[in-house]
């Protein structure tokens, strides 16, 4: 029967310590100029070494050379505090999750006062010290204010805030922090090699991951691959399947089909993510963790080795190949469409449908990560420069006399026929429908020119807020007065929804940068509620329809929004 890793490389000197420089530094300093204080406070997140320390702390005080910095690991003190070590009489642990009230305070302070049996000090070390109760801690701070001068606290917790402010006023409060990855991976690296265990390429990285940063996390995982490989030969197929993390050939044959568009591919990735038992919610992770590995390949090239650690040369050539086959544009666009769907499945009741539409989408925007065009009439699918109609003089002998009578007048307009071109086929039309509008058109801003442009005005909105655009796609263009534009909500609710902002940003704010990208013109608004409305720009109003500035509209009570 073996030890378990994180006990066996359990660290027995602040030297020995990784990704603590923060804690360990002071406290060598201290303990060299005999500047050492009476009460500790050691805080931060689960297995990054805050009882550790508080043992090596021990031993450094009550070492028989001591107090030191560098415990000599052969007196009777420093053995029994050691890794193999069954503990000292004058150093106590107590699990202050189970001794928590106040007979346990009392307790404690009873043997306080008694002199160390041995060493040099009395040193108590309370564990998950915000589980004391407050009369818990209060029964104890008069020993903690001033204790007897052979005794030592340590108190160690993962929530410091639960400490009462009266005892960490006390303490001299020491943070500790989750190791980063590149000095954990070279960690495991090194124990792998003192354990004689040959891992294979990918395997590592894996486990650092998993790990979170937690050294006791990160070898307890490496000891559960260990335990479970044959041959002391770790393979990336079973890290994989035991860790749950997506297989790196998935999450290339995903990329590869979203590079080429191909769905028959994405679709059957995904259904082999699904088939296999794999968590959605997971491999959604894993792709996103993927995108950012190309975005970073994409911007730094070459130098993409220093950040992504652990990646051998061969695949940083593949992710390069991969980089360079989307754009950092469209990369970027992808990957934000991943973040949405990833926060869309916090709670959802059917993450296989949220991946398949999410991968819907992205194989949607096509090459260049441009939005799906989204049906339009004719006069919106030209430059906004032309979609309105230049007014005629009434002067001019030589202008048109008759205008159609139809609602297609923009079209008839501002179409090819007007210009003197042949219409376009439809191979052609297709992508010219896709080419967004020139930013800031000339010309003054109509409502009928509002309603015109509103569809590319949604397709914008959309790349930048789901939600936002789900809530405008609702609304009617009622009138445009100037700069202040009237919309029309079915239901006083979506009033409510479009008005909220939280920092500067909602869907009116959102809605207001898109029309400004398009139409260039900054807008306030007047959001009412009108029963009767229905969602839409020129489709739902027409482009003549008198009634959104008719007096029968203006009688009904308005909701002025004059942010922005």
């Amino acid at each position: 029967m073996t030890t378990a890793l994180y006990r066996r490389y359990r660290p027995e000197s602040f030297g020995e310590m990784i990704g603590q420089s923060q804690v360990t530094e002071p406290l060598m300093t201290a303990l060299r100029s005999d500047r050492v204080g009476h009460a500790y406070l050691f805080s931060g997140p689960r297995g990054c070494g805050k009882t550790t320390s508080a043992r090596i702390l021990a031993r450094c005080l009550n070492c028989a050379q001591g107090p030191t910095d560098t415990p000599c690991g052969t007196c009777d003190s420093c053995i029994e505090l050691g890794r193999g070590g069954g503990g000292s009489l004058d150093v106590v642990e107590i699990d202050a999750a189970s001794h928590n009230g106040v007979d346990d305070a009392r307790d404690l302070r009873e043997r306080a006062v008694f002199a160390p049996a041995r060493d040099r000090f009395k040193i108590f070390i309370l564990d998950e010290a915000h589980m004391v109760t407050p009369q818990g801690f209060n029964a104890l701070l008069k020993l903690v204010e001033e204790p007897p001068d052979h005794v030592k606290f340590i108190f160690a917790t993962t929530e410091p805030e639960k400490v009462i402010g009266t005892i960490r006023s006390r303490t001299h409060h020491y943070p500790f922090r989750l190791v980063p990855p590149a000095a954990m991976l070279e960690y495991v690296e090194q124990l792998c090699g003192q354990e004689g265990v040959e891992v294979e390429k990918g395997v590592l990285p894996l486990v650092v991951r998993a790990g979170g940063g937690s050294p006791r996390d990160t070898l307890s995982l490496l000891d559960q691959l260990i335990a479970g490989s044959e041959d002391a030969r770790v393979t990336y197929a079973r890290a994989v399947a035991l860790l749950g993390y997506t297989h790196a050939e998935l999450l290339d044959e995903v990329v590869d089909a979203f590079a080429a568009s191909d769905a028959a591919a994405a679709f059957a990735a995904v259904d082999r993510v699904v088939q296999t038992g794999q968590d959605p919610r997971r491999f959604v992770d894993d792709l996103l963790e993927r995108l950012r590995d190309l975005i970073v390949v994409s911007a730094t090239g070459q130098g993409a080795a220093a950040v992504l650690r652990g990646i051998s040369a061969e695949d940083l050539a593949r992710m390069q190949g991969q980089a360079d086959a989307f754009g950092p544009s469209r990369l970027s666009h992808i990957a934000d469409l991943v973040i949405a769907t990833l926060d869309d499945m916090t709670g959802a009741t059917s993450p296989r449908l949220q991946l398949e539409l999410m991968v819907a989408r992205v194989l949607a925007r096509g090459a260049g990560g441009a939005a799906v065009p989204v049906p339009v009439p004719a006069a919106a699918a030209v430059p906004a420069a032309a979609a309105s109609p230049a007014p005629v003089p009434t002067a001019a002998p030589s202008a048109p006399a008759a205008m159609p009578a139809s609602g297609d007048r923009a079209a008839a307009a501002s179409g090819p026929a007007a210009a003197g071109v042949s219409a376009p086929s439809p191979e052609t039309a297709a992508p010219a429908a896709a080419v967004e509008a020139p930013p800031v058109p000339t010309g003054p801003v109509t409502l009928e020119r509002l309603q015109q442009a509103w569809p590319q005005v949604l397709g914008r909105l959309e790349d930048v807020s789901r939600s936002s655009w789900m809530l405008a796609s609702g609304a009617r263009t009622a009138a445009l007065d100037g700069d202040v534009l009237t919309l029309a909500f079915s239901s006083q609710s979506d009033v409510a929804k479009f008005k909220q902002l939280a920092a500067g940003k909602g869907p009116s704010e959102d809605l207001r940068q898109a029309i400004l990208a398009v139409l260039g013109i900054r807008v306030k608004y007047i959001a009412r509620h009108d029963a009767g409305g229905g969602p839409g720009g020129p489709a739902a109003s027409g482009p003549a329809s008198p009634s959104p500035t008719g007096p029968g509209r203006e009688a009904r009570p308005r909701v002025r929004d004059r942010s922005g």
